[in-house]
């Protein structure tokens, strides 16, 4: 199980009891940003494309606990930029774990080791290490445009799981991701020892340096299809440390409405009107947040095009808690989900063969410029360049 009982009933009696005095609306994770500024640049991010003097700044610990207590939310995820980055992230950790916050602290691991090492953080079952990795390492490296990336992540997350803390990865995935690479990196992080994975679709940030690569929603299906089904043909059980029926929503097997004020979002400028994805102005209170925006106008209901293609954690992960807690249906399905998780489908297996035999990721940008890949029968792939119809150069 990739979450700890204590936070699942932390959640569910959360849930309940908002339900239960008939509020329709409530946060379930507040989405903390205390910087921008990141020692990454990720092409598809659309966090840091921010001008000097907006990098520069920081929310201060006081400024963090003041929308901590005006936020009801049980859980805190602390993105960024990068976090580690921030001079006073010690202190507004432990100040969340005084409040008995459950904490998602995400990184893209390149400080993580150093940090542990000068006994910055202490293990907690509030606190837990969401590791930025996208995929194996060639992958990894790729998305986040820096090469020696993955290996310094991994040794992070070794340090922190022998040093006892909690930790997860997180993993955004774009159009052309690789679904075979996909299903060895979960083994991967298995064998690391990670307690849960999380996995999500990108999101076409207007901001984002390329937007050539964010998934469309057909193609969202498509793509968890494979990824997700036949588990057992892994080597390892995977652990997500995710509603099982948000996966199912991945994988198209159900169909949800956006809660876009599930994962309300603070940071230098205010609290963020509608959603973590969307920046469409800003109030100075979570109050004001919750009843002057025109909740109406976002989802695919609405017709937003904006929304139409979002099938992000941000916005539908709560909409899948809330159903498993409200509903007989959703904790049916809940319970199916964990018991019966292996989801064997042959046409997923074909439709993985077939994508086994393509150029993904970094192989297939370079198809884009001009080169070619001779896929040999052994499985293994030969880089070469045509110069002409008969001839090829390694």
């Amino acid at each position: 199980m990739g979450v700890p009982i204590s936070q699942m009933w932390t959640v569910a009696s959360y849930v309940l009891g908002r339900r239960l005095r008939g509020q329709k609306r409530y946060p379930l994770v507040l989405m903390l940003e205390p910087l921008f500024r990141c020692n990454l640049a990720c092409a598809g991010c659309g966090k840091i494309q921010y001008p000097p003097h907006i990098l520069k700044r920081d929310l201060s610990v006081e400024d963090c606990m003041k929308a901590v207590d005006e936020c009801p939310a049980p859980m805190v995820s602390i993105p960024g930029g990068e976090p580690l980055l921030h001079p006073q992230i010690k202190e507004i950790v432990e100040a969340l774990i005084k409040r008995r916050k459950y904490i998602y602290l995400c990184t893209n691991a390149l400080l993580l080791k150093k940090k542990l090492d000068e006994g910055l953080f202490t293990p907690s079952k509030y606190l837990t290490f969401s590791v930025h990795m996208d995929g194996q390492q060639e992958n990894h490296d790729f998305a986040v445009c820096r090469e020696g990336t993955y290996q310094k992540a991994t040794a992070g997350i070794r340090t922190a799981v022998e040093m006892g803390f909690r930790v997860t990865t997180n993993t955004t995935l774009f159009d052309g991701a690789d679904p075979n690479s996909v299903r060895r990196f979960f083994d991967e992080m298995m064998d690391l020892g990670v307690e849960g994975m999380m996995v999500s679709p990108g999101y076409a940030y207007d901001k984002a340096p390329d937007q050539s690569g964010f998934l469309q929603r057909k193609n969202t299906n498509t793509l968890f299809e494979m990824i997700l089904s036949n588990r057992h043909d892994g080597r390892n059980k995977w652990r997500f440390n995710q509603s099982p029926l948000f996966l199912e929503f991945l994988m198209g097997k159900r169909d949800y409405e956006c809660t876009p004020w599930g994962n309300p979002t603070y940071n230098i400028f205010g609290w963020q009107k509608p959603c973590y994805l969307l920046q469409e102005g800003y109030c100075d209170s979570f109050d004001e947040l919750m009843s002057q925006t025109e909740w109406e106008e976002y989802g695919v209901a609405s017709g937003n095009p904006k929304c139409q293609q979002c099938m992000v954690h941000s916005g539908y992960e709560a909409t899948a808690v809330d159903s498993t807690f409200t509903s007989f249906g959703g904790l049916w399905g809940t319970i199916k989900a964990m018991v019966f998780n292996t989801y064997a489908s042959p046409p997923a297996r074909e439709l993985l063969e077939e994508e086994s035999k393509k150029p993904h990721g970094p192989m297939e940008h370079l198809v884009q410029l001009g080169f070619a890949v001779d896929v040999k029968q052994d499985g293994s792939r030969e880089v070469i360049r045509r110069t002409d119809e008969n001839e090829k150069v390694a």
